[in-house]
Protein backbone atom coordinates (compact mmCIF):
# COMPACT_ATOMS: atom_id res chain seq x y z
CA UNK A 1 0.00 0.00 0.00
CA UNK A 2 0.96 3.47 -1.10
CA UNK A 3 1.09 6.13 1.79
CA UNK A 4 0.47 9.80 0.16
CA UNK A 5 -0.51 13.00 1.82
CA UNK A 6 -3.11 15.13 -0.42
CA UNK A 7 0.58 17.40 -1.41
CA UNK A 8 2.65 14.61 -2.54
CA UNK A 9 -0.40 13.03 -4.06
CA UNK A 10 -1.39 16.03 -6.08
CA UNK A 11 2.16 16.98 -7.10
CA UNK A 12 3.36 12.91 -7.93
CA UNK A 13 0.48 10.90 -8.85
CA UNK A 14 1.07 10.16 -12.10
CA UNK A 15 4.52 8.51 -10.61
CA UNK A 16 2.35 6.02 -8.81
CA UNK A 17 -0.21 5.00 -11.85
CA UNK A 18 1.75 2.15 -12.94
CA UNK A 19 1.89 0.57 -9.32
CA UNK A 20 -1.72 1.43 -8.86
CA UNK A 21 -2.65 -0.32 -12.32
CA UNK A 22 -0.34 -3.51 -11.24
CA UNK A 23 -2.96 -3.50 -8.35
CA UNK A 24 -1.64 -1.26 -5.39
CA UNK A 25 -3.50 0.40 -3.60
CA UNK A 26 -3.43 4.26 -2.51
CA UNK A 27 -4.05 5.73 0.61
CA UNK A 28 -4.78 9.32 0.84
CA UNK A 29 -3.99 11.28 3.60
CA UNK A 30 -4.25 14.53 5.42
CA UNK A 31 -1.76 15.34 7.64
CA UNK A 32 -0.56 12.07 8.13
CA UNK A 33 -4.42 11.17 8.92
CA UNK A 34 -5.97 8.34 6.14
CA UNK A 35 -9.28 9.89 4.35
CA UNK A 36 -9.51 7.96 1.44
CA UNK A 37 -8.29 4.86 -0.56
CA UNK A 38 -7.67 5.07 -4.60
CA UNK A 39 -7.78 1.42 -5.75
CA UNK A 40 -7.53 -0.06 -9.70
CA UNK A 41 -10.49 -1.12 -11.40
CA UNK A 42 -11.23 -4.37 -12.36
CA UNK A 43 -9.58 -5.46 -15.79
CA UNK A 44 -12.06 -4.47 -18.78
CA UNK A 45 -13.79 -7.40 -20.10
CA UNK A 46 -11.38 -8.81 -23.18
CA UNK A 47 -14.54 -10.75 -25.43
CA UNK A 48 -17.74 -8.96 -26.13
CA UNK A 49 -20.87 -10.69 -24.07
CA UNK A 50 -22.94 -13.34 -25.90
CA UNK A 51 -26.39 -11.85 -27.23
CA UNK A 52 -29.28 -13.99 -26.35
CA UNK A 53 -28.71 -15.47 -22.53
CA UNK A 54 -32.11 -14.23 -22.25
CA UNK A 55 -34.25 -15.34 -24.57
CA UNK A 56 -36.93 -17.29 -23.75
CA UNK A 57 -37.13 -16.22 -20.27
CA UNK A 58 -39.09 -13.32 -20.70
CA UNK A 59 -41.96 -12.71 -22.30
CA UNK A 60 -44.03 -9.24 -23.35
CA UNK A 61 -47.21 -9.16 -23.67
CA UNK A 62 -48.71 -7.89 -27.19
CA UNK A 63 -50.61 -5.16 -25.50
CA UNK A 64 -46.85 -3.70 -24.44
CA UNK A 65 -47.03 -2.70 -28.22
CA UNK A 66 -50.42 -0.85 -28.25
CA UNK A 67 -50.75 2.73 -28.30
CA UNK A 68 -51.28 4.51 -24.38
CA UNK A 69 -54.64 6.29 -23.70
CA UNK A 70 -54.88 9.97 -24.64
CA UNK A 71 -55.60 10.61 -21.24
CA UNK A 72 -52.11 8.92 -20.30
CA UNK A 73 -50.36 10.81 -23.23
CA UNK A 74 -51.50 14.11 -21.71
CA UNK A 75 -49.78 13.31 -18.81
CA UNK A 76 -46.64 12.30 -20.15
CA UNK A 77 -46.93 16.48 -22.30
CA UNK A 78 -47.59 17.98 -19.40
CA UNK A 79 -51.30 18.85 -20.44
CA UNK A 80 -52.97 16.99 -17.12
CA UNK A 81 -54.80 18.09 -13.84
Amino acid sequence: MIKLNIHEAKTHLSRYLSRLAKGETILLCKRNTPIAEIRPLPAALVKPRPLGLGKGKVRIHPSFFEPLPDDLLDLFEGKGR
